[in-house]
């Protein structure tokens, strides 16, 4: 009705300005009065403006017309209204046309298309690093300008980012919201969840370029990869010597500073190894938790049980690159007959400085004296 109201009312003020308009000296004024009546009847007719509000009493800030019937949040625009309700009625109107999934909003579908064409807009000024959300080169820019605004209100340590906050906080109030379906372990992060989901479905992501093994986890690719490399970024500062892993050089370095922070509850014996302890600790207990599916014969430790396995499968993997011959234990087999090529003899004895290359030719189980030692007393006794 207001409408057609409006429409009437503009024939009536068409057909008293028709007489300005033909006379040619008033057509300008008449032009100018017409667009003031206009405006002034859109308000008049119509309301506010469109492009203005009035302030609630009390309020300083526009009102607020459009309410959502769900939650009664209120919103200035109706597309604010209509992107809000989004939320609720979990309508997600914005399909990838690539890999099909599905966004609330244009704005995530632009981000999220980003993957499928590696495009990246958005660059770093010092260092030339592309990104393909805005976001993401705000937090890397911190990285240069050293910034870090989030701050913890218990410990005032200082973050780049605020999930790294988030994340520090679980640690004061001690809190794990995420939870394996499987056993119900909780965990502070979601990506430590997502590692141990994989020990149920036995997921191994991850995968050498190499050799081609499997891994459940980055990190464990990364070491991996150094045995083909040959990396060995941590570096010993007492004496050099190099690993391929933070935690060997950790273990490496309580060498020089005769730490052993893993004690024996049985004994007080101590380690500085908590694998070490493990496999003292099964000498108090008897416990021999590595069967041979043979044979079943069972020993303290892994290692055992490889070499073990060895004399039924009658594997030799360890070769002497002089000769060729093969042995099925590095250390005792291997060592020792590489000594007959390099004539190497490491073992001296104490009574007359003799060499040899094999510590059984120098001990005896009960005489004190030397083997050795022993034949040359019963020459001299007999001669």
């Amino acid at each position: 009705q207001a409408f057609w109201d409006t429409i009437m009312k503009w024939n009536d003020i068409y057909w008293i300005f028709q007489t300005f308009l033909t006379n040619q000296k008033l057509k300008n004024w008449a032009c100018k009065i017409i667009l003031l009546l206009l405006f002034y009847h859109v308000e008049v007719s119509f309301g506010e403006r469109p492009d203005s509000e009035e302030p609630e009493p009390g309020m300083s800030k526009p009102a607020r017309r459009h309410q959502c019937s769900y939650c009664g949040k209120c919103f200035k625009r109706l597309g604010n209204l209509k992107r809000h309700g989004l939320v609720h009625t979990g309508e997600k109107p914005y399909h990838c046309s690539q890999c099909g999934k599905c966004f609330s909003r244009s704005g995530h579908l632009k981000k999220h298309e980003r993957i499928h064409t590696v495009e990246k807009p958005f660059y770093c000024s010092q260092c030339g690093k592309r990104f393909s959300q805005s976001g993401h080169l705000k937090n890397h820019e911190r990285v240069h300008t050293g910034e870090k605004p989030y701050h913890c209100s218990q410990c005032g340590k200082c973050f780049s980012q605020s999930g790294d906050l988030k994340n520090h906080e679980r640690r004061h109030t001690g809190e794990k919201p995420y939870h394996c379906s499987r056993c119900g372990k909780c965990f502070t992060l979601s990506g430590d969840l997502k590692k141990h989901e994989r020990i149920h479905t036995g997921e191994k992501p991850y995968h050498c370029s190499r050799c081609g093994k499997c891994f459940t986890q980055s990190g464990d690719l990364k070491i991996h990869e150094r045995i083909h490399t040959g990396e060995k970024p941590y570096h010993c500062s007492r004496c050099g010597k190099c690993f391929t892993q933070s935690g060997d050089l950790k273990i490496h370095e309580r060498i020089h500073t005769g730490e052993k922070p893993y004690h024996c509850s049985h004994c007080g014996k101590g380690f500085n190894r908590l694998g070490t302890l493990k496999q003292h600790e099964r000498i108090h207990t008897g416990e021999k938790p590595y069967h041979c599916s043979q044979c079943g014969k069972c020993f303290t430790q892994s290692g055992d049980l490889k070499k073990h396995e060895r004399k039924h499968t009658r594997e030799k993997p360890y070769h002497c690159s002089q000769c060729g011959k093969c042995f099925n234990r590095s250390g005792r087999d291997l060592k020792k007959h590489e000594r007959i090529h390099t004539g190497e003899k490491p073992y001296h004895c104490s009574h007359c400085g003799k060499c040899f290359n094999q510590l059984g030719a120098l001990k005896h189980p009960i005489n004190p004296l030397p083997s050795h030692v022993r034949l040359e007393h019963s020459i001299n006794r007999n001669s």
